[in-house]
């Protein structure tokens, strides 16, 4: 080979490395820094670069992106004097190429140690509880004292973060059974709370229903006690009508046997007789022990066998009695106001019911009406009593009260009595030897079937 060809290739080669040595290619996100003769001459952008060969170099090339660099477990000693290890995790990202390139020699060895020193004096006036519960508080702290410092290095402090804080065993077991305790508390607190909750609205629902029931029986009571009210006063009601109409029926009975008796015209034998009847009646009852015989009827019947006739005038005058004289006017007596009830619908009803008009009971002649029979002959002026024939002077046949509707009517008045013809008198009843008190009630006379 010539030597002029091998000069051309020498000088082809050299050609080639200058151009190689000129072009400096910086990728995306990076900076490199360029000296020139040992000194800085300027920081290379990305992209494609032009230096001079043999002259410029690049220093370093330096990454713009945020990078995490993570420190192991720094042991710290806390206020109440416990040792605890914190792991931390720094996010920085470089700036300024130049001045991390020149203002720091060991970036991350000098960011580890400004962040255990930091976290030292952070944690060291701090107690282990205030620790636990300040995580929050003490990455702010530290992220403001890191890029205060790092800015001087061409670096921004993103965040830091505590990592992990680990106790001693010994805190720890205590811290466990603290915790454990604090729950079983709040547990129990809360068991509590469920179980006061639950007993008072039990409470109250107990006192709900206790009011309600009582309200109830109240009402039961005072319905049931209105009810055996207005039954009490119906049954008062029926049994006053009853009686009332009973004492009317037995008026009207008592009425119409005497009456009957004064029909018949009895003569004082057959008086006598019905009492001699009535004697033995008398008689048969438990409670009477001893009867006596009025006087005036054993005489009564010494005179019967002689007496041999009657005076027609006193017989006519026993029998006269006319119908007016016999007939009482009407019971002025207001029963109305006996059946006016303004309880309920079921008492007007039940006094309208029971609200019959009677017939007017005739009132019966008075003891002064009544004839004298006389004796027979022989016997003295001894006559036989009044009450050997008819009812008792001392005992009059009472009628009970008419009982009148609601609507009472006018009654008519009662007839002119008419004029009695002289009696004479009568001859003074003997005593009976018996003391008063041991003398029978005088009854009426009974008329035999």
């Amino acid at each position: 080979m010539s030597p002029g060809v091998i000069t051309l290739i020498v000088i082809a080669a050299l050609i080639v490395l200058l151009v190689a040595r000129s072009v400096r290619i910086v990728p995306q996100a990076r900076e490199a820094v360029v000296e020139r003769l040992g000194r800085f001459h300027r920081v290379l952008t990305p992209g494609l670069n032009l230096v001079v060969p043999f002259v410029d170099r690049v220093r370093s090339t330096v990454d713009l992106r945020e990078q995490v660099v993570p420190f192991p477990p720094q042991p710290v000693i806390t206020n109440d004097n416990l040792q605890v290890g914190i792991d931390t995790v720094i996010y920085y990202q470089i700036t300024d190429a130049r001045a991390a390139t020149y203002g720091i020699s060991d970036l991350g060895g000098a960011l580890e140690q400004l962040t255990v020193t930091t976290l030292r004096n952070l944690v060291g006036s701090l107690t282990l509880e205030e620790t636990l519960i300040s995580r929050d508080g003490i990455n702010a702290q530290l992220r403001t004292v890191l890029d205060g410092t790092t800015g001087n290095w061409g670096v921004r402090v993103a965040r830091v973060e505590l990592k992990a804080i680990e106790p001693p065993p010994s805190i720890q077991d205590s811290m466990e059974k603290q915790m454990r305790a604090d729950r079983d508390k709040r547990a129990m607190i809360l068991t509590a709370e469920g179980t006061r909750e639950s007993q008072i609205r039990t409470a109250e629902g107990q006192k709900q229903a206790a009011i309600l029931s009582a309200e109830g029986q109240k009402q039961a009571a005072i319905l049931s006690a209105e009810a055996e009210r207005q039954s009490r006063i119906l049954r008062a009601e029926g049994e006053r009508a009853a009686r009332f109409l009973q004492a009317q029926g037995q008026a009207k009975a008592i009425e119409t046997v005497f009456q009957a008796i004064h029909d018949g015209n009895p003569d004082p034998r057959l008086l006598a007789y019905q009492y001699l009847q009535t004697l033995p009646q008398i008689a048969q009852g438990d409670s009477n022990k001893v009867w006596i015989v009025p006087s005036e009827f054993s005489n009564a019947l010494k005179g019967l066998g002689k007496m041999t006739g009657i005076d027609e005038a006193e017989l006519s005058s026993f029998a006269g009695l006319s119908e007016s004289e016999g007939t009482r006017r009407e019971s002025k007596i207001d029963t109305g106001d006996w059946f006016e009830s303004q309880l309920k619908e079921q008492v007007q009803s039940a006094t309208q019911a029971a609200d019959v008009r009677l017939d007017p009971v005739e009132e019966i002649a008075p003891a002064s009406a009544q004839p004298v029979v006389p004796r027979a002959p022989g016997t003295g002026s001894q006559q036989l009593p009044a009450r050997a024939q008819n009812a008792p002077e001392q005992r009059q046949p009472q009628t009970p009260p008419q009982r009148q509707a609601p609507q009472p009517q006018q009654s008519a008045p009662p007839p002119p009595r008419r004029q009695e013809p002289p009696r004479p008198p009568a001859a003074p009843p003997q005593q009976s030897p018996q003391p008063p008190s041991q003398q029978p009630p005088q009854s009426p006379p009974r008329q035999q079937d």
